[in-house]
């Protein structure tokens, strides 16, 4: 079963076909008849479906907090904002080979001549151009040419800006109503302008990193005080973290997305950060008293679960963030009764990097209920481990978050025993 359509998301598909709604009457009258009709009626349309997606996903990528929550969280919509984009190459290819092969009845040369006209057809070469541009963007975030490298594709993103103005230029003139295009161009430009020009300078808190504690050779948890105004959080949130160390060996002033493992409320707000890139490597050495800056929060993880139900949650490796916070949040609430199980999912012992912490919780607080699970002892996580620690877990909301290889194993697991897709809620910061 497939996960419901998030309201955001019902709202973007809405985006995508109100421009074609517009035009359909026009294509239709246009249309001659015969496959070659059909094909070029076909290849229009796919250009228009094509230039909407590419507005919508550039205007999804304002990334404004609570914004995020009509979307299911921002990691459900940057995997939206991706698919707009790759949906977009895809249909634009078509547009150009279905125009193409509608004008091969008349002749070969009249097709070479629609897809490569004279210098003097400004019109069809902005659209090449548009498309060039867009191949050479979108190349890092689908690994076209090798893997995603993250300062490539933040810098060849910058490539969107005259991608979408060629492609409207190729498109706006023979319109007879433009209107639609002129709504979607103005949500794309608005978006683009806060995300590259004033959230910098306008969304970003500063904060001081007071603590830097180990919790493995290669994971450290940050606390961090505000300077001025404090982010409120809810558990299972994120923040975009910019470190301006000078100390740094990589990543200063790069923005990064990471867990906050604080409970809500906390007076630091704390973030696990497993040194799983250049930028996560270094800060694990980042200095005391050296700035950040913070953007945020985001995410709704907690709040996808159907409210008053029982839940499990399975964490792994850095993974397990949200239900520290979580775990830290019901701490402080001795009266919650919903009972919770936790099952923590780490390699070996030594690496289940906060489980005495939550071991002391779930002693405390009646609520929680703790069970770690050993790869390095067990193997992968099987059903009837599941069913021994928790036999109603098919009745729960179970919420997942980890490396993406094991939320893989658990989502054909848990598939294969019957639990609907309704009830699994999964994050993983796997977008880009």
């Amino acid at each position: 079963m497939r996960q419901r359509l998030a309201p955001g998301e019902l709202l973007a598909l809405a985006l995508i076909l109100l421009p074609l709604a517009v035009a359909l009457p026009r294509l239709w009258s246009g249309y001659t008849g015969g496959w070659a009709g059909g094909l070029a009626l076909a290849g229009r349309i796919c250009g228009i479906l094509g230039l909407a997606m590419m507005l919508v996903a550039a205007a999804l990528s304002v990334r404004l907090p609570a914004l995020d929550t009509g979307f299911g969280g921002l990691p459900r919509l940057w995997r939206l904002h991706r698919r707009l984009g790759f949906g977009a190459f895809m249909l634009i290819l078509l547009h150009v080979l279905l125009l193409a092969f509608a004008a091969l009845p008349h002749s070969l040369a009249m097709a070479v001549a629609l897809l490569f006209p004279p210098p003097a057809d400004w019109l069809t070469w902005t659209g090449w151009l548009a498309l060039l541009a867009l191949v050479i963007f979108l190349a890092p975030t689908f690994q076209f040419f090798g893997p995603i490298r993250y300062q490539s594709w933040k810098r060849l993103h910058l490539l969107s800006v005259p991608t979408l103005a060629l492609a409207l230029a190729h498109t706006l003139p023979p319109l007879a109503s433009p209107w639609p295009w002129w709504l979607l161009a103005a949500l794309a430009a608005l978006a683009l302008l806060w995300r590259k020009g004033l959230s910098p300078r306008l969304a970003r808190r500063p904060y001081r990193v007071t603590e830097v504690r180990s919790l493995a050779p290669d994971v450290v948890e940050l606390a961090l005080s505000p300077e001025r105004r404090p982010l409120r959080h809810r558990a299972g949130q994120f923040v975009y973290l910019s470190p301006l160390d000078d100390g740094l060996t990589a990543g200063r002033g790069e923005e990064h997305p990471y867990t906050l493992s604080s409970a809500p409320g906390a007076p630091a707000l704390k973030l696990g950060i497993k040194a799983l890139g250049d930028a996560s490597r270094a800060l694990q050495s980042v200095a005391l008293g050296s700035r950040v800056l913070l953007e945020g929060p985001y995410g709704a993880f907690f709040e996808q679960a159907a409210p008053g139900r029982k839940q499990l949650w399975l964490g792994g490796g850095i993974g397990i963030t949200p239900f520290v916070s979580a775990a830290r949040e019901l701490a402080a609430d001795p009266g919650k009764e919903e009972e919770v199980v936790l099952c923590y999912l780490a390699n070996r012992p030594e690496r289940a990097y906060y489980l005495e912490e939550l071991a002391g919780i779930a002693a405390r607080h009646p609520a929680l209920r703790l069970v770690p699970h050993y790869f390095s002892e067990q193997g992968p996580l099987e059903l009837g481990f599941l069913a021994q620690q928790c036999p109603d877990f098919r009745e729960r909301e179970l919420l997942i978050c980890g490396p993406p290889p094991m939320i893989h194993h658990l989502l054909r697991l848990l598939a294969g025993a019957g639990v609907p897709r309704a009830h699994i809620h999964t994050e993983a910061f796997d977008f880009l």
